[in-house]
């Protein structure tokens, strides 16, 4: 058998030790704690004092330039334009519903006409009247549009200032929706629906579900757009029945803009009540003029050697 040899000895191992030294509890001397004064009334003055806040209503602060405070911001703006549009929406309205009776007045004269002969001076006025009324209404109806449009960025901003988030579309984009034929009768549907969500501060993990009322706009803003462009096709088409119903289209194409003005309308007025500040002739000024059951107040003699 071979020998056996001895396990070599380890060599010990030197840990390093970290020595710390703190002091014993009650060492440092201990903070006093601060003791709440008793509370003795309002303060008094052997006189009334001079000093005080200047005998004034309340008032705007002065708008300084340069600062924040001289900015115009995105809800002031909004109320300026709301104050413009809402105006101009109604007008344009009341003058598209005359515009359909008149072709609606040209289509009875033309019913007439099958059996007998019509009065020159009835058509003559009749003519003048379709002619008039279309013709503002056309022309007319270029200034709500804009002004819609203008409302809309405008509110997409304000929308944003309330609700601490940046739009969720571009201006491009929103301007594409909006204007091109045909793309804005499905894509505007979402652009007011976020606007709308965005006013109603709903966060933006929730997926915007349109209120009814902005079904209602966006149904009758398509229907406008597919009359307009049947009254559009059926100009090419002749005969006395396609004349015919071409007035039917017209009065009813009219109609339908004076709907879409009247919704549009109410939507602008619903959602630039929820953005834009009160204004200030909204606002009742409160005064107090009787006080009862109230304690009389103490009040102190008057030194005979105060100053009056």
């Amino acid at each position: 058998m071979p020998p056996v040899r001895p396990a070599p000895m380890r060599q010990p191992r030197h840990h390093r030790v970290r020595w710390v030294a703190s002091p014993p509890p009650g060492a440092w001397p201990q903070r006093r704690k601060p003791v709440a004064e008793r509370y003795s009334g309002p303060p008094s003055y052997p006189v009334p004092p001079r000093w005080g806040f200047p005998n004034l209503v309340w008032r705007r602060p002065t708008a300084v330039p340069g600062t924040a405070s001289g900015e115009i911001t995105a809800g002031e703006r909004l109320r300026v334009i709301t104050r413009s549009l809402l105006p101009v929406l109604w007008t344009f309205a009341a003058l598209a519903v005359v515009a359909s009776a008149a072709e609606i007045w040209r289509y009875v004269l033309l019913v007439q006409s099958r059996d007998s002969a019509l009065s020159t001076s009835v058509v003559s006025v009749s003519d003048s009247f379709v002619i008039t009324a279309g013709l503002l209404t056309t022309i007319l109806s270029l200034l709500p549009s804009g002004l819609t449009v203008w409302w809309l960025l405008v509110a997409r901003h304000a929308a944003a200032d309330v609700s601490g988030e940046e739009p969720p579309r571009r201006l491009w984009h929103v301007m594409v929706f909006v204007l091109v034929p045909v793309v804005n009768l499905i894509m505007v549907l979402p652009i007011v629906a976020e606007l709308e969500h965005a006013v109603l501060r709903r966060t933006r993990e929730t997926r915007p579900k349109p209120s009814r009322l902005v079904l209602i706009w966006w149904g009758v803003w398509a229907l406008n757009w597919v009359l307009l462009g049947l009254v559009i096709v059926w100009r090419f088409r002749d005969g006395v029945q396609a004349l015919a119903d071409g007035v039917v289209l017209v009065a009813l194409t009219d109609l339908s803009a004076a709907g879409l003005a009247v919704v549009t309308a109410l939507l602008v007025k619903r959602m630039s009540g929820l953005l834009a500040p009160v204004a200030e002739k909204r606002l009742r000024l409160l005064r107090v003029l009787k006080v009862e059951g109230a304690p009389d107040p103490e009040r102190r003699e008057r030194p005979a050697a105060s100053a009056r």
